[in-house]
Order: C-alpha cells, then sequence, then structure tokens
C-alpha cells in the first residue's frame, strides 16, 4: 500500500489525495503535522529521495527561520531542522514503497499509477 505524507492543510495535498482516488489507487495518509516526524521515518523518506529536494525553500517555515540557520545548512544541520519542523518537508511526499519517493505534485503527476 502506499503512503502519502502531507499537511491536512495543503491544498496541492488535497489534489493528490484526489487523484489517487480518482485512478482507484489504495493509499493511507500520513499528516506530518499531526502524525508527526521520527527520526527514523526521515531516514526512510531521505534513503528514497535526496536530502535538498525535500527541503522545502518556499515555504513559510523556511521564511521564518533565522538567517544564520539557512546560511549554514548542511546535512546534519538539515536534519535537525526538519525533525524541529515537518513543515520544511516539501510535500506531498508519495512512498510507494519500492524505488524512489515522489516529492510534490502537479495535476497529472498520478495518472499513471493505477491501484
Amino acid at each position: 500500500m502506499f503512503t502519502l505524507y502531507v499537511i491536512d492543510t495543503c491544498d496541492t495535498c488535497r489534489k493528490a489525495r484526489k487523484a489517487l482516488e480518482a485512478n482507484g489507487v489504495p493509499f493511507k495518509t500520513h499528516d506530518l503535522r499531526k502524525d508527526g516526524l521520527s527520526a527514523s521515518l526521515l531516514e526512510h523518506l531521505l534513503e528514497r529521495a535526496p536530502l535538498l529536494e525535500v527541503v522545502n525553500k518556499r515555504s513559510k517555515t523556511w521564511r521564518d527561520l533565522p538567517q544564520e540557520d539557512k546560511d549554514s545548512l548542511d546535512a546534519n544541520s538539515a536534519r535537525q531542522l526538519l525533525l524541529q519542523h515537518p513543515t520544511l518537508l516539501k510535500r506531498p511526499l508519495l512512498d510507494t514503497g519500492s524505488g524512489a519517493l515522489k516529492v510534490g505534485y502537479r495535476d497529472g503527476d498520478y495518472d499513471k499509477i493505477s491501484g
């Protein structure tokens, strides 16, 4: 079963969820804000997508970080920031259970995925 990592208030996450439902794809959701982000889950996600690809530098959370944190971003500090602020993860994240993690969503991205 697929896992869709979301934040419930995110419009793009809602679109991704609807696209999976429309294609009859069985999936479960994991709300990063409500369900949390553990170190082991973060590592699981990072095994499937590059670290810099999953940090959302367009988010309000990123903009609100101290400039010092942004300037000194490296693999270790990024992991710590993601654990402290799960909303820094780009979303939605679609984990198909095999191979790469699909980061983000644009209309049509899930059209070839079937249940």
